[in-house]
Order: C-alpha cells, then sequence, then structure tokens
C-alpha cells in the first residue's frame, strides 16, 4: 500500500481519537455535511437539467452506513464522500461526466483526509446507477413481490440496502424502492423466518449444547453454542420487524432495538462464564435428558434467554404456551398463517 495511503489512514484515525471525547463525528454526518458544502452545488450548479432525477445519500456497505463506525474503522473506505444515484437512462448519458466532478470535489474536509478505498470497497461511492445498485445488493432492482422473491433475497442484503440515509431524492425512484423493502416482509414470510429461526434455536442451544458436553465433543459444543446465539439475535430481529445485518454487527445493533435488546447482554454472558467442562465430568448417558444441568452457568444463561422470547412471543400474541422449549411454541407460530 502507497505511503501517501497509510498516512491519510493514521491522519482520519487521529482525527477520529481527538473527536472521541467530544461529539464523535460518524461517517453518516460527515457524509452529509460534506455533501451540503460541496455536493448539492455541485448537482445544481453543473447539471441543472437532470438535479431532478439524482438522489443523493450514504446507504449500503460499510460499518458507517449503519451507525457502527468508530476509529477503528478509519483504516479503510472512510473520509469525505457520499453516494449519487442516477436512473440507469441519466446515467448512461451523463454518470460518467458526473462522476468526473464528483472526483474534482475537495478531497480534504472538516480535518479529515481524503477517502482511502481497498479494492473491494470501490464502487460503493460516488455517481451510481440507481437499478444496478439495488441489484448488486438484492439480486434485483425491485422490490419483491411475491413470498418466494422475498426468501430468496438474505436478510443482511435487505439489511444493507436500507442502513444509511438519503440525504436527497426529488423524483423519489431510489426511495421509492427503499421504502418498499422498509415496508418489511409479509405476514407469511416473517412468520415462517420467526418459525425457523426459534426451531434452530432450540434445535441448537437446548438440546445440542447438552448433549455434546456429556460426549465431550466440545467444537461441537462450541458450534452448537454460536448456532443459538446467531438464531436468538435473529428471533429478536425479527419481532422487532427489523432486517439483521451482517453478523459482525447483530450483536451491536441489538443496543438500538425496542423489543428484546436486554437478550444482547445476556448473550454476552455465555462469553464470560468459566470453562463448564467440570460441570459434565462423570455424566453418564442418562443424565440430564429431563431436566437441566444447573452445574453449567450457560445452560442457565441459554434457558434465561429463551425465557424471555417466549414471554415476548407470548405479549405479542404469537404463542399461548407457557413453557420455554422454544421448539414447542413453533407450531403455534406456523398457526398464525391461517389467521
Amino acid at each position: 500500500m502507497p505511503v501517501s495511503q497509510i498516512d491519510k489512514m493514521v491522519e482520519n484515525a487521529e482525527r477520529m481519537m481527538e473527536e472521541k471525547s467530544g461529539a464523535c463525528m460518524k461517517g453518516l454526518e460527515l457524509a452529509e455535511k460534506y455533501y451540503e458544502e460541496y455536493g448539492r452545488q455541485m448537482i445544481r450548479g453543473q447539471f441543472p437539467d437532470i438535479a431532478d432525477q439524482t438522489a443523493a445519500g450514504l446507504v449500503g456497505y460499510g460499518s458507517e452506513c449503519l451507525g457502527f463506525d468508530d476509529e477503528i474503522s478509519t483504516d479503510h473506505d472512510y473520509g469525505p464522500s457520499f453516494c449519487i444515484w442516477l436512473p440507469r437512462e441519466v446515467y448512461i448519458k451523463c454518470g460518467k461526466e458526473m462522476q468526473a466532478a464528483y472526483d474534482a470535489l475537495p478531497k480534504e474536509f472538516m480535518g479529515f483526509a481524503g477517502r482511502v478505498e481497498e479494492e473491494q470497497g470501490k464502487g460503493r461511492v460516488g455517481v451510481l446507477c440507481m437499478e444496478d445498485f439495488y441489484l448488486e445488493i438484492l439480486g434485483r432492482d425491485s422490490v419483491p413481490g411475491t413470498p418466494e422473491e422475498w426468501a430468496a433475497v438474505s436478510e443482511a442484503a435487505l439489511a444493507t440496502a436500507t442502513d444509511g440515509i438519503v440525504f436527497e431524492d426529488p423524483c423519489g425512484k431510489f426511495t421509492a424502492v427503499r421504502d418498499g423493502l422498509l415496508a418489511y416482509y409479509p405476514r407469511e414470510v416473517w412468520l415462517k423466518k420467526l418459525a425457523e429461526s426459534l426451531a434452530r434455536a432450540a434445535q441448537a442451544g437446548q438440546y445440542n449444547y447438552a448433549r455434546a458436553m456429556k460426549r465431550g465433543e466440545r467444537v461441537a459444543a462450541e458450534l452448537a453454542l454460536t448456532e443459538f446465539v446467531k438464531e436468538a439475535m435473529q428471533t429478536v430481529y425479527l419481532l422487532n420487524r427489523k432486517y439483521a445485518p451482517f453478523y459482525k454487527w447483530m450483536h451491536r445493533g441489538m443496543k438500538e432495538l425496542a423489543v428484546g435488546s436486554e437478550i444482547g447482554d445476556m448473550l454476552a454472558l455465555l462469553y464470560q462464564i468459566p470453562d463448564p467442562a467440570a460441570a459434565w465430568e462423570g455424566v453418564s448417558p442418562t443424565d440430564y435428558l429431563y431436566h437441566l444441568n444447573a452445574d453449567d452457568g450457560r445452560v442457565l444463561v441459554i434457558e434465561a434467554v429463551c425465557n424471555v422470547l417466549v414471554q415476548t412471543l407470548q405479549e405479542m400474541g404469537l404463542s399461548g404456551r407457557q413453557d420455554n422449549f422454544l421448539q414447542n411454541h413453533v407450531g403455534e407460530i406456523l398457526a398464525g398463517l391461517t389467521k
């Protein structure tokens, strides 16, 4: 990597650290200020004939689009920048010219050095084709119509296509797709995904974790634990009717959720409990078939998480069962398809 790029990374990281004690400048805020200072004037001044067909904002890949960026994030794909989206027919005619105008904007802004992009981060900002933006992320350029079309798009992709902020969209074309996606899954798809996550969480955390520990299969037990954590988080996002982001931000994002956010703190406890191997020493194959091994703190946390999930299902009218074995609630969820 060229020394100049390394210098920019260091400069941006230092700038972020300086602001950390006060109001830290997030990437979304930086992008909006940069657009307001230079972008709007560039579009309206140099491209008045297509200004009303131009949308601008910062949406897509990267922690800054989620609002989760920090000083660590500044080592790649960070700096003053924003997106300009043009309809395909306009992009074909004017895209290159507008990109040249975008590239001519000042690189440094408010003390932040110019954006340094990794190879895989190229094409995320600047002038983009509206339809291709959604096509690249979702595999389609329009809102899914049928349940099958919705199910074919990954949840992380839906989260990526709907994160960030749209600063302006006078023609409303970019926002129309965004709003259609944000309207969330049809009820049929939502309930099926919820049932699937509950079933996987039960299988991994309430069933296979203990069986793997009894066998001394520690790797299998850790995999079961990880699967439980992932599916429990997935369930919470579904209960909030919010798309779960890329896996490394799922736990961080739970802090922003209105329903079940406390489960994030409970799941974190699973990784603070001392090695539970001693709790399973001398256990026979017939032990703990119908009751819990309360000597393993992980088991207790798993059950506590399941209790909160079941309580939430009951409060939302999705299940009337009282037991906390998540698998037993799957039928109740699926019964909602006929209501």
